[in-house]
């Protein structure tokens, strides 16, 4: 299928690792030129250079996306560059798995700076943009636990909740013109789960077993259906899909990459 997404211009926020870097990856082959903001500049690096040959092309800029005044530079730094924007994948985020009582109150307020108000703030910059665009799109990475909370991490999935709100209510602000949607990835082999003090570490201590048996066994009790981790190319896709205008009557939707772990009908 041709997914239409040659000469497209993206802005991809966390774009230098997991689902980020699998988007812009994707998309840069695809054709798109994508501005990959992240705070990790060797990572931003080995990104461009993965995409090297690719018939599009990797902008990389560093910004730190829990400063409000860095992240609409950013953005609006790549529409100044490209000359318009026609793609905006919200992706950046981050969490760690604590109990309610261990999260603080400057503990809240960093996750929604980073998993929500990037988010917001991205949206804001790149509006005046997207609305001169031929086919514009926005894609929020949400989570599934948005939909379907677990105990912890109570912050994360209350970002993320916000995540999918934000989404549908753009969506219906911004349409006819622009495409809003988002997904809902569960539980994705990503630098968030591997990464020292990541998920696997953290539900290791919860269970206490070794990294790979304690992820196994998060899995058995969520009882998911393909009783794996998803890869971050199983979510770019997903996204890559979304952008194209093959998905044009596709808006204010959320679409779960999650290996079945939703099991609600909504």
């Amino acid at each position: 299928m041709e997914l239409e997404l040659t000469g497209k211009k993206a802005v991809i926020t966390g774009a230098a690792l997991g689902i980020g870097r699998a988007t812009a990856l994707l998309l840069t082959a695809e054709g798109a030129t994508v501005a990959a903001l992240d705070i990790d500049k060797s990572a931003l690096t080995e990104l461009e250079a993965l995409a090297a040959d690719h018939p599009g092309r990797i902008v990389p800029t560093v910004v730190d996306f829990t400063q409000a005044e860095a992240t609409n530079n950013a953005v609006t730094e790549a529409i100044d560059q490209f000359g318009g924007l026609d793609l905006l994948i919200n992706n950046v985020g981050s969490g760690a798995v604590r109990t309610f009582e261990q999260i603080t109150d400057e503990d809240w307020a960093l996750t929604m700076e980073l998993n929500f108000m990037s988010y917001v703030r991205a949206i804001r910059a790149a509006l005046p943009a997207l609305r001169e665009s031929a086919a514009p799109c926005i894609v929020n990475n949400a989570s599934d636990l948005a939909r379907q909370p677990e105990a912890q991490p109570v912050d994360y999935s209350a970002s993320k909740a916000a995540v999918l709100a934000l989404t549908k209510s753009i969506a219906r602000a911004e349409g006819p013109k622009i495409r809003v949607n988002a997904v809902a990835p569960g539980p994705i082999w990503t630098p968030f789960w591997t990464k020292p003090g990541g998920f696997a570490d953290t539900f290791a201590t919860l269970h206490g077993m070794e990294r790979q048996a304690a992820v196994e066994h998060e899995m058995k009790l969520r009882q998911l259906p393909l009783e794996r981790l998803g890869t971050p190319e199983e979510v770019a896709r997903v996204i890559a899909l979304l952008c194209s205008p093959v998905t044009s009557f596709v808006t204010g939707s959320v679409w779960g990459v999650d290996g079945g772990s939703i099991r609600g009908l909504i």
